[in-house]
Parts: C-alpha cells; sequence; structure tokens
C-alpha cells in the first residue's frame, strides 16, 4: 500500500491529498503535533493556504474555508492527469460533475479542478507542471494510501476504468468486497464497498492513510489532540489501522508502519 514516485505521476494515480479547514491555525497545529509537519505558506489564490513539509519534503496542503461557507471538513484525494481540461470533459461524459475548473494554481505550478463521482465522491485532478504533487508517501507522517469508500465496487468501476484507464484487481475473501486498482502492473489506489455500513452523513468518499510508527499510540494522540477514534486500531493485511478524525471532523486512516 504505497506508490514509488513514477508511479505517482502516472495519469489516474493519487498524487496529493489537500485539507480545507475552517480554522488553519488550530489545523496546523493538530497535525503539527501528530505528524510532525512544519507549514510553509501556500498559494493565496483561494484564502489562507499553507503546504505541510516533513524534513523538507512537500507532504499535503491545509487550507481556510471562507468564514461563510459552512462545508464539512474533509481530505480530498488528487489523481494525476495530463491535461486538466480533456478530463474534466471526459469526467462530466462518463456521468460525473465538475465543480470548480479547471484552472491554473499559483503561477505555473499546475492545472487542477474538483469534481465527484456519479456516486457523489469528491475528487480532485491534478494536471503538475512545476508542482507535480507529494514528495514521498509511505514513510511516517506521510500519506500512504488513497481509497474510494462506497457502496460496492461494481456501482462506479466502469466510471474510474474509463475516465483514467485503471485496471481492477479483486481482493479475494469472503464477504469483502475490494477491489485494487492498477497503473501498468503498479497498485495505485483502492475501491473499498462497505454497503450499509456506508456513513449517511458522508456518502461515497475517498480516504487517506497516513503512516504511523505506532497506531494505538497514534490514535490516542489524536484524542489528546482533540480528534476522535471512529474505528480503533485494528490488525489488516497491510498493518495496523484505526480510523480517527481530526479536531473538526476530517476523517483519515492511521496506518502502522515499520
Amino acid at each position: 500500500m504505497t506508490t514509488e514516485a513514477a508511479t505517482r505521476r502516472m495519469p489516474g494515480a493519487p498524487c496529493w491529498v489537500s485539507l480545507l479547514a475552517h480554522s488553519l491555525s488550530a489545523t496546523q497545529e493538530f497535525y503539527g503535533a501528530l505528524f510532525g509537519w512544519e507549514f510553509r505558506p501556500g498559494p493565496q489564490h483561494f484564502g489562507p493556504y499553507a503546504r505541510a513539509f516533513l524534513d523538507g519534503r512537500e507532504v499535503a496542503g491545509v487550507g481556510e474555508l471562507a468564514p461563510d461557507r459552512h462545508l464539512p471538513v474533509a481530505w480530498t484525494t488528487y489523481l494525476a492527469c495530463d491535461d486538466a481540461d480533456a478530463t474534466a470533459e471526459q469526467i462530466r461524459s462518463c456521468g460525473g460533475t465538475v465543480g470548480v475548473g479547471p484552472l491554473d494554481a499559483d503561477d505555473d505550478a499546475g492545472r487542477m479542478a474538483i469534481v465527484s463521482d456519479p456516486q457523489g465522491a469528491i475528487f480532485g485532478i491534478w494536471q503538475g507542471r512545476s508542482m507535480t504533487g507529494t514528495a514521498i508517501t509511505g514513510e511516517r507522517g506521510t500519506p500512504a494510501w488513497n481509497e474510494l469508500v462506497t457502496r460496492d465496487t461494481s456501482s462506479v468501476l466502469t466510471f474510474y476504468e474509463h475516465v483514467f484507464g485503471y485496471e481492477a484487481e479483486p481482493v479475494i475473501a469472503a464477504g469483502f468486497d475490494y477491489l485494487t486498482l492498477h497503473l501498468k502492473d503498479h497498485p495505485v489506489a483502492g475501491i473499498h464497498g462497505v454497503g450499509n455500513a456506508l456513513p449517511r452523513d458522508r456518502g461515497s468518499h475517498w480516504m487517506t492513510y497516513f503512516a504511523v510508527s505506532d497506531a494505538d499510540a497514534a490514535a490516542r494522540r489524536v484524542t489528546e489532540l482533540g480528534g476522535h477514534v471512529l474505528q480503533p486500531a485494528r490488525d489488516s493485511a497491510h498493518g495496523r489501522l484505526a480510523t480517527v478524525s481530526d479536531s473538526e471532523g476530517a476523517v483519515f486512516t492511521i496506518i502502522q508502519r515499520d
């Protein structure tokens, strides 16, 4: 459940994660204490925004919502593309929705759009130029995996296959509806069908996993910082993990890495 740098640049591969929160300072304090991130000012076209760094390498983005925007706070997964305008048009033609953009971001950094699939799961597309995305993944304090959580995998698979050219490989396990998405034989993301367990208040959504050295300790730290543990630490085929939310309610998963 990690991808090499070259793979992350392939069209369709998750290449960036970004969070819009109500308080930029409180969010920086939370993730700085949890993951050891340091922050530097980013593009301010849409309001206050900062880029998170770990050991000098860029790992994520955090922005602040306008005071009158009472939107759910959530992490957004960005998928790489070669042409944001063409990809946005293909998303529309395949039953998805383009909510924002495509538009240029931060001078020559890249071109992006915020979109949703036919089931309503929001994600971004990113045509990188000078900034191609997350500098490192899979190490402690960095994104380790991205997966779509939806009612069932079959309902949206065709959309993602047509738009991004994924090849899907089912995970064979009794009662487990999961597909691993591949690009050129490299696993890059997943689709998890959870049936009636899909949260009614969130619907279909993309989940970001962050690597930690100790999932149990990290979950305790989340609560100390004002967040919540939604699913306690448990073992999985890819490592011990827990689903948590930050101090403003943004949901993410922490997964243990040795």
